[in-house]
């Protein structure tokens, strides 16, 4: 037996049918099987069983003969514990959440117990799937939309592949905005792809500035990046500003969504 980590990746084969995937990985990996299971219920790992791979979460489920169980095990990762998000609204085929800064929009093979998703799977009642529709940066907060079903999820993202969802933001920046074009249109490319931000002033106190946020794309960090291309970098950015003394986290907010609900067909906002 291998000695423990506190970062490790592994790959297990299958040999037998009806064995066991907890036992596997403690044999394989040198962890206890508390901190197997552990990882299995937040997310780490994983089978593959021909071409299909997904996550494993049941420590008794039957394998068989050719599975490949996969550890994606990193200590840090999985001793986050999330923020606890906010119900907003709960559809049944859809809910809205106000997410709060550090929690993620989705997970990633390191383990899904801090996303959105996997909180509303969790949490909501009765329990239901939930399905990413679209994402808000980790450091952002505000409105997000989880669906419960594969068909909603198809046609929320379709209104936003569409652009049919009117999206708006509020964030404090550094400097006096006002001084700026009002409203001002920002239409730069992010990474080779064509985005589109507009902004508009609201207020200015104690030296920053209070900015109304319309975006038509959403590309990656898009109003984060637009902004700091303005030289009004977001207070609390640490990836675009300069927030080394800011003693707060980033202040953008997802403050708005409004769009014709799949499910009634009738025009529904949010708000925060």
């Amino acid at each position: 037996m291998v000695q423990p980590a506190e970062h490790l990746e592994l790959h297990v084969r299958v040999k037998t049918p009806g064995e066991n995937a907890v036992n596997l990985l403690y044999q394989e990996s040198g962890l206890s099987k508390r901190r197997v299971k552990d990882a299995m219920t937040r997310g780490a790992v994983w089978i593959t069983r021909g071409s299909n791979t997904q996550r494993l979460r049941r420590a008794k489920r039957e394998l068989q003969a050719g599975d490949e169980i996969h550890l994606y095990y990193n200590a840090d990762i999985l001793a986050e514990e999330p923020a606890e998000p906010l119900l907003v609204a709960d559809v049944g085929e859809y809910s809205v959440w106000n997410k709060l800064y550090g929690m993620r929009s989705q997970g990633s093979k390191w383990g899904d117990h801090c996303t959105l998703a996997r909180w509303a799977e969790r949490n909501l009642r009765p329990e239901r799937p939930a399905f990413v529709v679209h994402r808000l940066d980790r450091a952002a907060s505000g409105l997000i939309l989880v669906a419960h079903s594969r068909n909603t999820a198809a046609d929320l993202s379709l209104l936003f592949r569409n652009r049919e969802v009117d999206k708006r933001y509020q964030a404090w920046v550094k400097g006096d905005f006002s001084r700026h074009e009002n409203p001002c249109r920002v239409d730069a490319d992010i990474d080779g792809k064509h985005a589109v931000s507009e902004f508009a002033f609201a207020k200015t106190e104690d030296g920053r500035s209070l900015v109304d946020v319309r975006i038509e794309t959403g590309r990656k960090h898009q109003v984060r990046r637009h902004l700091a291309g303005l030289g009004f970098p977001i207070v609390g950015d640490r990836l675009y500003g300069d927030a080394a003394h800011d003693e707060v986290d980033l202040q953008l907010v997802a403050c708005r969504l409004a769009f014709r609900c799949p499910v009634s067909g009738e025009l529904v906002e949010y708000r925060v």
